[in-house]
């Protein structure tokens, strides 16, 4: 079994094991991930050129300490950020700060809390996508982030309940792959060096780590649906030139992500030509020289097994390992020269500024390594203010996100006189202070954002109530989850209900939550049903208002003759209030989608997706469905959802109408042949001299800090054998004939045919309407099941005032319109289109215009 040391609790398990590569069955056991050695070398790619020759000429001047220090972190809590580097200043380059997160920086001050990710793919805006990201890349390089570890797009959001769904855009590989690209694109604009994370198949928070009675849960995948499915928005990101992958922490089919050498050097840094660095999240790290063989470049945050003991994985260790040629120098160089030009590729080495804030305290003076003992103090925090006019940004993005369920009787907008009492705590803010619970560890007040590492403090919150009250002051509100008995109604009177459903990371354990919702299910928090059928029966108009990490069923109220109207806010961050009035009081018409589909029952899903729970032995995560997840399960099993993917109501109404279908280039069956692979840098392959690890004798050393240097450097030149894995090997690999550039073969981008279409406001008020593309393949042609629908492409209109009209360009390439084939490992196509139909529409449920690609028609539906 591939880059798994030491004996583990699954072999004792009796299982028949497949194979990752080369089938395209699923039998229902085990899976292993094949070896794949050596690490190929990054620096070939034309885009990296100039960033790799710079780094060359540093890395080969560099000394042993100076290469360790840069690929290992110092410690928990040693140094400013979440993760720190050590540093080359010889040669002018800092300890490299990474921190959190993806919604915002987390645990700083004067920063932005944007609407999470979930909400982001709510508002199928490119422009709000990219401008976020940009956003956030100016205010990590305002407080001297180098790396933000954002965004995220694994989880996917395979399993409903899971804790952290809610970072990502939504449960298609393509609105996830789309609003990841652009946010990297943003971030990266600015200097900040983006992480996509989390590789590969984390889609369940519980038994995600190791422990000693444990091996973190292995989610058993096949070669297609990893492809078609979970790799896709990475494939995306790495051709937007993300600089940073990160790791996750369970297996994929038997292997840690962090030391699985088929996921890392065969599929991110061969097949997917990825040039940037691969780090480790946060203690997933669970060998040294099998990490580093397996193409590991950064081991965060330093620490091995146990944190706080001064130990590593890497480190001093890792300096044994190379004067002792278990990991070869030529390793070691690719490790540091990709982290090097990471660095130069995104400008950092033109006036990046440094840390100005703690991760540890938001006190201004402190300890400057709390994870010591004993720590030198100093000022830690400068409280430099990094928001800007984000705040705009983030407004418009919370209200564009807003998506209208049900519009009974078109009871909104609300008039700014009508008689409203609203209730729920949802529709307030925390008692306690808006940030009293760290790392938003608790429900209560308005769900802003999910829990744990992907959270931020908010600067300030205006929470509903606030906004309510300001523009309707008449407005009567009980800021309670239990419905007041001596609440009376009249005919006039309108109620909005505030209800919400959290997750998050399962470092927290909310409301006995452990980060997945495995206590509350599907359903709303602090009996939010109750709440709405009390007052359902005393309202003669009730509004439902939703903030939720996802899918919530709605069943007990839904089709209550009072409930008219339902809005799903998801999660807004710092303008939850000012966002929600602007479409509850007609401002502006709600434009968001669903990012995933509402159900009738949680048993509308595959069993498979459900969460797994097993107290002892290594959890077996089969992904059984395969392809068929969210909608596509849906589609594939006839359930009619509740509401589908892609559902969003508006104040307005639109037709979508003369398409023009145009052919821009041939379809081949498969890619033509990818570009050949170019030099890259070459070093010396001697061992450095033991002098060079030496612990240098004006070093002042912080007990705990993780060191590069050797007490005895001498000893660590012994020539033990080393348990290499079976498939090892330092002769690189034939180039996959899938790969060619960042993302793969650059003729997957190559755009195939466009569809344009020309939205028209046939309504009385100004609003937005999306486009959505879903390509129908033929599996009589590709000899495959496939899908019936998929979304490929998304636009959306400007604000349209009645009566006005756009044309939308939709573009496809080439993967598109492919299916990974699993015995020639490249990506399949129907020649020329022949038996594909792209079907376009409002939401997958509302589509409008068929395309028979074969004849060159399109027709209304």
């Amino acid at each position: 079994m591939a880059s798994r040391f030491g004996l583990s609790l699954q072999l004792f398990i009796l299982f028949i094991f497949g194979d990752l590569v080369g089938t395209d069955s699923l039998d229902g056991l085990h899976y292993t991930s094949p070896d794949y050695y050596p690490s190929p070398n990054g620096g070939w790619v034309l885009d990296w050129t100039s960033a790799y020759e710079k780094a060359q000429s540093i890395v080969e001047t560099m000394t042993l300490a100076e290469k360790i220090n840069l690929t290992t972190g110092t410690g928990y809590f040693m140094g400013p950020c979440v993760g720190n580097t050590g540093s080359a200043l010889r040669v002018g380059i800092p300890s490299l700060c990474l921190q959190d997160g993806p919604l915002g920086i987390r645990a700083t001050d004067h920063n932005t809390a944007f609407p999470a990710g979930i909400t982001v793919g709510a508002t199928f805006d490119k422009a709000l996508m990219y401008t976020r990201g940009v956003a956030l890349g100016e205010e990590a390089r305002g407080k001297g982030i180098n790396v933000l570890l954002g965004p995220t797009v694994g989880p996917l959001g395979r399993k409903p309940r899971g804790g952290r769904n809610w970072e990502g855009f939504g449960a298609d590989p393509t609105l996830q792959a789309i609003g990841g690209a652009l946010t990297i694109e943003g971030m990266q604009s600015t200097g900040a060096i983006a992480t996509l994370k989390h590789y590969i198949g984390n889609e369940q928070e519980m038994y995600r780590m190791n422990n000693p009675l444990q091996q973190a849960y292995s989610s058993n995948i096949d070669d297609r649906t990893l492809h078609e499915i979970y790799l896709w928005p990475f494939a995306e990101g790495i051709r937007a030139g993300v600089g940073s992958v990160m790791t996750a922490y369970n297996d994929v089919n038997g292997s840690a992500c962090s030391q699985n050498s088929k996921l890392i050097n065969g599929i991110l840094k061969d097949e997917l030509e990825f040039q940037g660095f691969v780090v480790s999240d946060w203690l997933a790290q669970i060998g040294g020289v099998s990490s580093a063989l397996a193409g590991l470049d950064m081991a965060m945050p330093g620490d091995g097994a146990i944190p706080l003991v001064g130990s590593s994985y890497w480190g001093s260790e890792l300096s044994t390992s190379i004067l002792n040629g278990t990991v070869p120098v030529d390793r070691l160089n690719d490790m540091v020269t990709r982290i090097v030009a990471t660095w130069y590729k995104m400008g950092q080495d033109k006036d990046y500024p440094l840390p100005n804030f703690s991760a540890n305290t938001q006190d201004r003076t402190g300890a400057l390594y709390p994870g010591a003992l004993f720590s030198p103090t100093g000022v830690v925090n400068q409280y430099v203010d990094v928001q800007a006019d984000h705040q705009g940004i983030a407004h418009a993005i919370a209200r564009d996100a807003i998506t209208l369920l049900k519009n009974t009787d078109s009871v909104l907008p609300l008039s700014r006189n009508a008689s409203l009492k609203i209730f729920g705590t949802d529709a307030g803010t925390n008692s306690n202070g808006i940030n009293s619970c760290s790392d938003k560890g608790c429900n209560d007040g308005v769900l802003t954002m999910g829990w744990g590492s992907g959270s931020a403090n908010l600067p300030y919150l205006v929470a509903p109530h606030d906004a309510i009250a300001r523009v309707c002051p008449s407005a009567e509100f009980h800021i309670t989850d239990s419905f007041p008995s001596n609440v009376k109604a009249n005919s006039r009177d309108i109620a909005i209900v505030f209800i919400s459903a959290d997750s998050g990371e399962n470092t927290i354990t909310v409301e006995g939550n452990h980060g997945d919702r495995d206590v509350a299910g599907l359903s709303a928090w602090h009996n939010g049903d109750d709440l709405v059928i009390a007052t359902a029966k005393i309202f003669p108009t009730v509004v439902v208002v939703i903030h939720a990490v996802g899918p919530v069923i709605l069943e007990n109220w839904i089709d209550l003759p009072s409930v008219k109207a339902v809005l799903f806010a998801h999660l807004p961050g710092q303008e939850a209030g000012d966002s929600l009035t602007d479409i509850l009081f007609g401002d502006f018409s709600p434009s968001g989608h669903m990012p995933y589909t509402i159900p009738r029952s949680e048993s509308d899903y595959p069993s498979s997706v459900g969460l797994l729970s097993q107290p002892i032995f290594q959890i077996q995560d089969f992904h059984k469905e395969r392809l068929y997840i969210d909608y596509r399960y849906f589609l594939h099993a006839n359930i009619t959802p509740r509401y589908p993917f892609g559902h969003g109501l508006s104040y307005t109404t639109f037709t979508i109408s003369e398409p023009i279908f145009s052919v821009v280039a041939a379809l081949s069956e498969y890619p033509p042949s990818r570009p050949t692979k170019g030099p890259t840098p070459t070093y010396a392959t001697t061992i450095p001299p033991v002098s060079e690890v030496a612990w240098p004798t004006n070093l002042t050393r912080v007990w705990r800090y993780l060191y590069p240097y050797l007490d005895n450097p001498a000893a660590a030149t012994s020539k033990a054998p080393y348990p290499y894995p079976t498939g090892y090997s330092t002769t690189p690999q034939p180039a996959p004939r899938a790969g060619g550039n960042e993302g793969g073969n650059p003729s997957l981008w190559d755009v195939i045919f466009t569809v344009k279409v020309k939205v028209t406001n046939t309504g009385s008020r100004p609003g937005r309407e999306v486009a959505q593309l879903y390509v129908e393949l033929p599996e009589s042609v590709l000899g495959v099941d496939i899908p019936a629908l998929q979304l490929r492409q998304f636009e959306k209109t400007d604000i349209l005032s009645p009566g006005e009209n756009e044309i939308l360009t939709l573009s496809l390439n080439r993967k598109d319109l492919s299916i990974w084939d699993v015995v020639v490992q490249d990506w399949k196509a129907p020649v020329d289109g022949q038996g594909v139909k792209l079907w376009l529409g409002g939401s997958l449920t509302d589509l409008r215009i068929v395309c028979d690609v074969g004849n060159r028609v399109c027709n209304g539906v």
